[in-house]
């Protein structure tokens, strides 16, 4: 892959040049701010940006924003010390950056810009990961299989949402359900493409914008009613027939980690009662057979448009297969969800 590097420290830009220059891949520029950055992916659109986010000028948001809006790449966010800036790492992610991951710094300990430190092998491992997503963007059109009743919660489930988001997920995530109360007996489970090591952060940041417990799944929990329940490992979501959820690394060849299609499938497949299928913004097209699944089973399902997407991959596949019942803005999509499933929030 061509790869553009966006860092206003040397010695960072320098560890991040000779990690890629060590691999298969390509340095195609180097930015110092998230100015140049824009401007550069405007003349020489790169395959994939690594991303830092505190920079002068520009930082790494407003950044992404602009380069998703006018010259639409991938986008990582690498920059130093990602635990402590998960405010700006979840805003860069809302905007359109794919993943993030800590900057491999020369003789800091875990890294000698080589590819063969810890820090070296975390990216390269980033970089392999979107490069299998760009690749199976590219290349896949069409296809669509298809899956076929219990329940015992604590508090009965009678209604099971269910989303999928990867690119600019969790802005969307959060705006789709701000500002409503779901019905007693509504049980959320959010599958967002997202590393391991984030989404316990994940988790707080989305209760902390949208009013509601949010709290991240164990293997071995239940469906919870009235509770955000958020995927949290790079394994894939699963769902037993006694409404069980775990954690499988299979299928090992999905790209999409962890798998929106996994999850839609078993949705499909164990739960008898309603349940509502919603597929946000996000490139490739995870999500999109799963759908396909849930709405062959008889259950409701949503794609996002096309205009508030911040990449129009996974609900295009979804339109393609005629998996989504409905096309709707995030906007409508959030009504939706109320006059469905939901009342009205405080």
């Amino acid at each position: 892959m061509r790869i553009g590097i966006v860092n206003d420290i040397a010695m960072a830009a320098e560890a991040l040049r000779r990690v890629v220059a060590a691999s298969e891949h390509e340095v195609l520029w180097v930015a110092r701010d998230g100015r140049e950055a824009v401007r550069l992916c405007a003349e020489a659109r790169p395959d994939l940006v690594l991303m830092d986010l505190v920079m002068p000028e520009m930082d790494g948001v407003e950044a992404t924003r602009l380069i998703m809006q006018q010259s639409p790449c991938a986008i990582l966010i690498v920059t130093a010390q990602p635990q402590d800036n998960v405010g700006q790492v979840f805003r860069a992610m809302g905007a359109g950056a794919l993943d993030v991951t800590a900057t491999p710094l020369l003789g800091m300990g875990g890294s000698n810009g080589n590819g063969n430190g810890d820090g070296d092998s975390l990216l390269l491992a980033k970089i392999k990961t979107i490069g299998k997503l760009l690749r199976v963007s590219a290349v896949e059109s069409n296809a669509a299989p298809a899956a076929n009743g219990e329940n015992g919660a604590r508090t009965p489930v009678r209604h099971l949402l269910a989303i999928g988001a990867s690119t600019g997920g969790p802005g969307a995530v959060s705006k789709v359900l701000a500002g409503w109360t779901p019905a007693p007996g509504t049980a959320i489970v959010v599958v967002q493409h997202i590393d391991a090591n984030f989404a316990g952060p994940f988790a707080r940041w989305l209760g902390d914008q949208i009013g509601m417990p949010v709290r991240p799944i164990d293997s071995g929990d239940q469906l919870e009613a009235g509770t955000v329940l958020v995927a949290r490992t790079n394994d894939h979501l699963v769902m037993d027939a006694r409404l069980r959820l775990h954690y499988d690394a299979n299928p090992r060849e999905y790209a999409y980690r962890p798998s929106v299609d996994v999850f839609f499938h078993c949705v499909a497949r164990h739960f008898s009662g309603e349940a509502t299928g919603v597929l946000l913004t996000g490139m490739g097209r995870d999500g999109a057979e799963g759908l396909l699944a849930m709405r062959r089973a008889g259950k409701m399902t949503i794609a996002q448009d096309q205009a508030s997407s911040a990449v129009y991959g996974m609900p295009r596949a979804a339109f393609e297969l005629g998996a989504a019942e409905r096309i709707l803005s995030l906007d409508q999509i959030g009504a939706a969800l109320r006059n469905r499933v939901g009342q009205r929030g405080n």
